[in-house]
C-alpha cells in the first residue's frame, strides 16, 4: 500500500496525453488551433527568404536575356551570310593641279586639285548609301585640303563617278611638306595621296544595315607640274584601298 507521505516521484504526463478526448468546440483556442494538440509554430517569410526570391529572379531574366540576344545574333549571321554585302571598289581615275604655289620661306601653299573617282558596287543583291562624304588630299601625311562631296547612291553591280575639287589660297604647311612639294616638283613628279570617309549603309529591300564608317586610301598619285603650276596624273588609274 502507498504511503501518502512519500513525495511523488516521476514525470508529468505532456499535454497532447489526455486520457479522455475532447470536442473540436473545446480544443479550439483563440487562434483557431487545437488546444494542446500538435503545438507547432506558424512558419513566417523573414528577410532571407525575400533575398533568394531576389537573387532567383535576377537568374531567371539573365539567363533569358543571354537566349534572347543568342536568337538576335544567329539571326544577324543567317542575313549576313544569305546577303554576303562587299565592300565597294574605289579607283583614281583622274586628278588634276592648277596653279599650283608653293613658298618655304613661308610655308605656305596655293593651287587647286580636281580628282575624279570610279566607284563600283560589286553586291548582286544589295545596294549602298553615301552619306556624310568628305574627301581630303595629302602630300604624304601632311594635310593640305578638305572639301565634302555630295551623297548618292549606288544600284547592284553599279559603277558611279564621284568628283571632288579641293582648294587651298595661302594654306600654311609643314616645312617638310613645303620643302618636299618644291624638291619633288623640281624632279618633275609629285605625289599627292587622297582619303576618302563616308557613311555607308548596305539594303535589300526593307532590309537595312546598320551604318558604317567607309575609309578609301588612295595612296601616291603621280602628277607631272609645269612651270605654270598645273599638271595631270600620269601612269593611268590607281586602286584604293577600302575598309568599312
Amino acid at each position: 500500500m502507498a504511503d501518502p507521505s512519500r513525495p511523488v516521484t516521476g514525470y508529468p504526463a505532456p499535454p497532447y496525453a489526455h486520457p479522455y478526448p475532447q470536442s473540436a468546440a473545446a480544443a479550439a483556442n483563440n487562434n483557431g488551433q487545437p488546444n494542446g494538440a500538435y503545438p507547432y509554430p506558424v512558419y513566417q517569410r523573414g528577410p532571407y527568404d525575400a533575398y533568394n526570391a531576389r537573387a532567383a529572379f535576377i537568374r531567371r531574366f539573365v539567363v533569358a536575356m543571354v537566349f534572347l540576344l543568342a536568337i538576335i545574333g544567329s539571326l544577324l549571321l543567317m542575313i549576313w551570310l544569305i546577303l554576303r554585302p562587299k565592300i565597294p571598289d574605289f579607283r583614281v581615275d583622274s586628278l588634276a593641279v592648277t596653279n599650283l604655289n608653293v613658298s618655304s620661306s613661308r610655308q605656305s601653299l596655293t593651287g587647286t586639285w580636281s580628282v575624279g573617282f570610279d566607284a563600283y558596287n560589286p553586291n548582286k543583291k544589295m545596294t549602298i548609301e553615301y552619306d556624310e562624304v568628305v574627301a581630303s588630299v595629302f602630300y604624304g601625311s601632311g594635310f593640305i585640303s578638305e572639301t565634302r562631296v555630295p551623297p548618292f547612291k549606288q544600284g547592284k553591280r553599279f559603277r558611279s563617278t564621284v568628283n571632288a575639287t579641293f582648294s587651298a589660297a595661302d594654306s600654311f604647311v609643314d616645312d617638310r611638306v613645303a620643302s618636299g612639294i618644291n624638291a619633288d616638283r623640281a624632279r618633275g613628279t609629285v605625289s599627292f595621296s587622297v582619303k576618302v570617309l563616308a557613311r555607308v549603309q548596305f539594303r535589300k529591300g526593307g532590309w537595312r544595315l546598320r551604318r558604317r564608317l567607309l575609309r578609301v586610301l588612295c595612296r601616291d598619285v603621280p602628277v607631272t607640274i609645269s612651270n605654270n603650276g598645273s599638271g595631270k596624273m600620269t601612269g593611268g588609274g590607281r586602286d584604293c584601298s577600302v575598309a568599312v
